[in-house]
């Protein structure tokens, strides 16, 4: 048996060889080959509360599309098209105490999106997104919407991209 200490060898060498793992990230689902080019509109705040969250929403869906594609903005005629609006800004009160009064509050945004791929069938999307944020009742929402509005549109963003292009 002194020649299966020779075959071991070997074999966990062609075993550790065989089981390497391979991740591949690609870049989602865009087929850059046919499509280069995007057009994103500006949502406008069809909500009547707060107006910097049009501009701030504006320019997170714009970075992020074109900092993590190799997608080329263009004005017009784009292979793929991303419009909408800002639909819902919901403030609700949440848990209510013993005395009658909330001790949480939640800012809900909603935004509508209309996704077009002119390149590629089948791929276009029509949906709202909505993301919140709770808060201690003890504060107001003008102490707090700052922060939330933004925390709610990177989540906002993230959930946009991940749906049209991202393929997760």
């Amino acid at each position: 048996m002194a020649w299966s200490k020779y075959l071991i060898v070997p074999f966990l060498v062609f075993l550790f060889v065989s089981c390497v793992i391979s991740l591949k990230m690609d870049s989602g689902i865009i087929n850059y080959a046919l499509t280069q080019t995007i057009h994103i509109a500006d949502f406008p705040n069809r909500t009547s509360f707060y107006s910097p969250m049009e501009s701030m929403f504006n320019q997170a869906l714009k970075k992020r599309f074109i900092e993590q594609t190799r997608l080329k903005e263009v004005s017009a005629n784009a292979d793929i098209e991303l419009e909408g609006e800002i639909t819902k800004f919901d403030v609700t009160n949440l848990a209510v105490k013993q005395d009658a009064f909330a001790s949480q509050t939640r800012l809900t945004i909603t935004v509508h999106v209309e996704y077009v791929n002119n390149k590629e069938k089948g791929k276009d999307i029509s949906q709202s997104f909505s993301s919140s944020q709770d808060f201690s009742s003890t504060q107001s929402i003008n102490d707090v919407q700052d922060r939330l509005v933004k925390e709610i549109i990177d989540e906002i963003v993230d959930m946009i991209y991940n749906a049209t292009v991202a393929n997760w």
